[in-house]
């Protein structure tokens, strides 16, 4: 299932391609992962189903033995064997379900380390592509401002945040005393 998908990734980590081909190959990368963890999610799903269906199996079979045993008490031998029949049939359902559940599980356990191993492979691919013009450009242009004496400002993702509700802010409080201005004059008129 993840063949065409761990082929993906492994084309583009092994790849030794121009940057926009690279580009083109972590969006694909990025797409496998994306595939992989939705049939993940597929794969939990079904077995949720799995386990729901053996629950209630054993229900079945629960109640079958229950019926045997009552049919026994008040010696119906007819009703012993039909009963008899039906927990058989119940228990090798039963029996077929809970390979069956554990084949999923080991499935899904491989599925998760699949798609665990693609991410990791993916961010590596990431960290290592090259940059791009721009990228490049602009990280030179820090050096020669840091060599030159200035710094590099950090950025703070709150401090960022806050100054653009600010100045959301600000732009509103003026939209709005335009607003009142231009209200003003309409009443004079």
């Amino acid at each position: 299932m993840f063949e065409r998908l761990r082929d993906a990734l492994r084309a583009a980590l092994d790849a030794a391609t121009p940057p926009g081909d690279l580009r083109d190959l972590a969006r694909q990368m990025r797409e496998a992962v994306v595939e992989a963890r939705v049939a993940v999610q597929e794969m939990q799903q079904a077995l949720a189903r799995s386990d729901a269906a053996l629950a209630a199996e054993r229900q079945r079979l629960a109640d079958a033995e229950r019926r045997g045993r009552l049919a026994a008490e008040i010696q119906d031998q007819e009703t012993v064997e039909v009963a008899q029949r039906f927990t058989a049939k119940h228990r090798e359902r039963v029996d077929v379900l809970e390979r069956k559940r554990a084949a999923q599980q080991d499935e899904l356990a491989l599925a998760e380390r699949d798609v665990a191993e693609m991410q990791a492979q993916l961010r590596k691919a990431e960290l290592s592509r090259p940059q791009t013009s721009a990228e490049r450009s602009t990280e030179e242009a820090w050096r020669d401002l840091q060599a030159a004496g200035g710094e590099r400002p950090v950025m703070d993702l709150r401090d960022e945040l806050l100054k653009s509700e600010m100045d959301r802010a600000a732009r509103e409080a003026a939209a709005e005393k335009q607003l009142e201005e231009m209200k003003k004059k309409l009443r004079k008129d």
